[in-house]
């Protein structure tokens, strides 16, 4: 038999004093939040009306007005005692919504995702001690003002993804989430979603929600749709529809670590190999291996997108596989598949591996990433590598070079040979990590010429021949490609002079020792650390970012270089090894403003790492994704830069201004 009116209202009272007892409790206010209250804090651009939709209830966070809100607990349920006015009228409007339903769409106002009820109070705290998860609204926008604040600049993400499918559900914690999103489901956010597709997500959505929270997730630092979205990144969105309850709950189960990495929202950057040895110290790799021998061998596949041939890159790679088969001499195996172009051929080798039992899988570029990351959650027994930097996945460990290092060196013996003070730089990828090269490299050029230039080009933007551009401005001194071609007579590659007659002359080049990477990566599983070499915090993604002090990075100079150049490199060289020079100490400047004072802190790796913003000695600026050619836009698409340009006021006030409205807004 339904509970009366009154009883209803008895057992809502209780939740209502409960939750009140708790927040005060917590140092929170046990009353709803305030609107108007709330944005005295912050700018607003205009109030622009929505119209009539179903709410999610959860979002409801308080009133438009402090009028009447000391009836309520922050949860929405009645405080009041019974016998008043307002326990008759609540009571009232529990049995007509236990007879025929409440129909009377509130009134409310939406800032930041959240809802404020300016009539119907009463309406939104019967529904929710009914256990409904939507009421219908009126609903009125208020817009803030665009500011740098990360808070801001998610909302208006959202904005845009509201244009096309309007969802209050869908609320992403991280920029570029909206996006992803939209990509996952072949959409876009310029043109409005289809009327089905966006039903479907509703029941899609509905359905996940339930089996997440059943999970814990609701107890998780991130939203549900966050990790609705990790589940998208692996399995279909009809799925959610047609497979049973038990099937959907065992894939989140599966999913977990990745959700939890995704709430944490932290890389954990490992820049010293010393990091991940044991207390026990560096033992003999044969006597500290026991399960490895040459009769049983560390089986590890390596997985390249392209060939030695044709690959500067993968060519650098397959010198690392083969030193780290010599160097263990029958203690490692190390097979190689080659030209893996695409999800299907990647899937393919990593297959083959899995049947092989190889322990151990590199993949060596970033759009390999996705197809990686689904095998590692399929084969959760062998361990994945991918060769990027700054992608946050639980179940792939990530690995790069801080090349930054030796660009900077570069830069100052660029700038020492260019007579005319013009320096050419050849970029391939705007992906992360490739924006500080750059700057590092304009930097140190700077630190020898202050007059120097930096002629930016990039080898994957479409239709531009770069060797005319630099030809036409007359730069001669150019860094070039990183990497020899194999079987290539050219020598434009490293840093390089462009003689009056057109010869070229190799003045240095950077190094990437892939195979010392290899060798150390491989001796701490040998060694049985492959668990010491992640985070304590299991929860976090774990990449390796190595540079000059663990000797996977380098600098060759040339035999015909001047003794004063040679001796300009080892100085620098012995700087940022000691830890005595950094690129990017001291005060730093953009094209457009200041980035970086003397008294400002240095500079967090991810703030080098996340690099969107070119030196002010640099000509040229950063392509956008539809600029580039095919064939890096699936690399760009994975390990892109984020192209909002990073300010002064974002790198150093961004996290002060998001503490300070969270703080205000609760």
């Amino acid at each position: 038999m339904a509970a009366t009116g009154l009883e209803a209202y008895t057992e809502a009272r209780k939740l209502g004093l409960k939750a009140c007892r708790r927040a005060v409790v917590n140092g929170h206010s046990p009353y709803p939040a305030v609107l108007d209250d709330i944005l005295k804090e912050y700018d607003v651009l205009a109030e622009v009306p929505v119209g009539l939709m179903e709410l999610p209830l959860d979002m409801v966070a308080g009133t438009r007005t402090a009028g009447r809100t000391t009836a309520f607990s922050n949860n929405f349920m009645p405080i009041l005692k019974e016998g008043t006015e307002f326990q008759m009228k609540w009571s009232n409007l529990y049995e007509s919504q236990m007879d025929v339903g409440i129909h009377d769409p509130i009134k409310c106002y939406e800032f930041l995702n959240r809802f404020y009820v300016l009539e119907g109070n009463k309406r939104v705290s019967v529904s929710r001690y009914c256990k409904l998860s939507g009421i219908m609204a009126d609903v009125t926008r208020v817009l803030p003002r665009r500011s740098d604040a990360k808070r801001i600049r998610l909302y208006y993400e959202f904005l845009d993804f509201f244009k096309v499918c309007p969802l209050y559900q869908i609320e992403f914690t991280q920029e570029g989430f909206y996006s992803r999103f939209a990509e996952a489901l072949g959409q876009n956010l310029t043109d409005p979603w289809p009327d089905e597709l966006i039903e479907t997500i509703k029941a899609a959505y509905a359905t996940f929600e339930k089996l997440y929270v059943n999970r814990g997730g609701d107890k998780l630092e991130t939203t549900t749709s966050d990790a609705f979205l990790v589940y998208l990144n692996f399995y279909p969105i009809e799925s959610l529809i047609e497979d049973s309850s038990d099937v959907i709950s065992s894939r989140i189960t599966r999913l977990w670590n990745e959700i939890l990495t995704e709430s944490t929202d932290s890389v954990t950057l490992v820049e010293d190999p010393k990091q991940i040895r044991k207390d026990t110290g560096l033992l003999d790799v044969f006597r500290s291996a026991p399960d490895y021998s040459v009769d049983k061998p560390l089986s590890v596949a390596f997985i390249y997108d392209k060939n030695p041939e044709n690959s500067r890159w993968i060519y650098g790679h397959e010198l690392g596989r083969n030193h780290l088969v010599s160097y263990y001499e029958g203690l490692v195996d190390a097979v190689k598949f080659e030209d893996c172009d695409s999800d299907e051929k990647i899937q393919k080798a990593i297959d083959a591996a899995a049947a092989d039992e190889d322990s151990l899988v590199f993949t060596t570029s970033p759009a390999m990433m996705p197809a990686t990351l689904r095998s590692a959650i399929h084969y959760p027994k062998i361990s994945f590598l991918n060769c990027s930097i700054n992608l946050s996945y639980n179940a792939v460990r990530t690995y790069y070079c801080k090349m930054y290092e030796a660009k900077y060196i570069l830069g100052a013996l660029a700038a020492s040979m260019a007579e005319n003070h013009k320096i050419g730089y050849l970029a391939d990828y705007p992906i992360y990590g490739c924006v500080a090269n750059i700057n590092a490299f304009a930097i140190g050029a700077s630190l020898v010429d202050p007059k120097a230039k930096i002629y930016l080009q990039w080898s994957s933007r479409k239709g531009e021949s770069w060797r005319e551009w630099f030809a036409r401005e007359g730069v001669r001194v150019i860094s070039g490609p990183d990497l020899i071609m194999p079987k290539s007579p050219s020598r434009e590659y490293g840093l390089y002079l462009v003689e009056d007659d057109g010869t070229v002359t190799n003045l240095a080049m950077p190094v990437m020792n892939w195979g010392t990477y290899y060798e150390q990566i491989v001796r701490r599983v040998l060694e049985g650390n492959w668990e010491a070499m992640g985070s304590s915090k299991k929860r976090e993604a774990v990449n390796y970012w190595w540079g000059m002090q663990t000797g996977v990075v380098d600098v060759l100079c040339s035999e015909r270089l001047p003794y004063t150049s040679k001796k300009l490199v080892e100085i620098l060289r012995h700087g940022i090894i000691t830890e005595q020079m950094r690129p990017f100490d001291g005060e730093l400047h953009s094209q457009k403003e200041t980035i970086k004072t003397v008294q400002d802190p240095l500079l967090t790796n991810e703030q080098i790492i996340e690099m969107n913003w070119l030196n002010d000695n640099v000509i040229g600026s950063i392509p956008e994704t539809q600029d580039l050619v095919e064939s890096a836009q699936g690399t760009v698409k994975v390990a892109g830069i984020d192209e909002t340009e990073q300010t002064a006021k974002s790198l150093n006030a961004d996290a002060k201004a998001e503490d300070g409205n969270s703080a205000k807004s609760e």
